[in-house]
């Protein structure tokens, strides 16, 4: 656990410096205050609060990479697998942290609007806001070209119908990114994919059943549904049709 275990300053991987391993010791010693000692109660009650994702925030753990504009560092890629090993040394459930800094904000920060980047990077960073990715469906998996949630452009907004489930931090999510079938006679079917950028308070939108996984009752895994809920335009992630060729490999953080 993160509370007894000392930093191997002798750490062999080439690229870690000792910034890193400065950052290793400070998050390891905030875990081990902040979220030890409270981790079996939060698998108990199947919830990590929202005062601690602020608080993770305040200390500048989240998002590093962010570039300065949007209130990051630019922090090179380091920092993240630092943050991902530390946090899991705690517990999986903490992974959605991971998910929230290092899937969900690297997406918005590569292909996102300057005017998205602007209203939701610089809330991550704080912990302000809770971010998630929904992608699985309940008849499909996780495999996108299979997707069956549709999102029809009508009168300036995106109408989404469907449902994902097994979303991590989906249950308290304020806002999430959804792949939705937004040109249903594309050939092949994965060229009619775009994601969305949904925020929780979208009407139509609402969430299920909180979902228990495996030594990750306090992940907020949810399921979510989508009935008609109207999407602006506004809000499409990248190119329309191009969620399947998107990759974050290539994001805006100085590896």
């Amino acid at each position: 656990m993160a509370s007894t275990m000392a930093i191997n300053k002798d750490d062999s991987r080439s690229f870690l410096t000792e910034e890193h391993l400065l950052f290793k010791q400070s998050i390891r010693e905030f875990l081990a205050k902040e979220a030890v000692p409270f981790y079996d109660q939060w698998e108990k009650e199947g919830e990590i609060p929202c005062s601690f994702w602020k608080k993770i925030g305040e200390n500048g753990f989240l998002c590093p990479w962010i570039e300065v504009e949007f209130g990051g560092i630019g922090a090179d890629f380091g920092y993240s697998v630092v943050l991902a090993e530390e946090l899991e040394m705690v517990g999986s459930a903490l992974g959605g942290i991971s998910i929230h800094s290092d899937v969900v904000a690297p997406y918005i920060a590569s292909f996102g609007t300057i005017d998205q980047k602007q209203k939701y990077l610089p809330k991550f960073i704080t912990g302000e806001m809770i971010s998630a990715f929904a992608l699985t469906e309940p008849e499909m998996g996780s495999e996108l070209a299979d997707i069956q949630t549709t999102a029809i452009k009508k009168n300036g907004y995106y109408i989404v119908n469907g449902a994902k489930t097994f979303v991590s931090n989906g249950f308290k999510a304020d806002f999430m990114i959804v792949a939705c079938k937004t040109d249903l006679n594309a050939v092949p079917p994965k060229d009619g994919i775009s994601l969305l950028l949904i925020d929780k308070d979208t009407p139509g939108l609402s969430p299920g059943r909180k979902l228990s996984k495996s030594e990750q009752g306090s992940s907020g895994t949810a399921e979510l549904f989508f009935d008609d809920a109207s999407v602006p335009v506004g809000n499409l992630l990248g190119e329309e049709g191009r969620a399947f060729h998107i990759s974050c490999k290539k994001c805006s953080r100085k590896d």
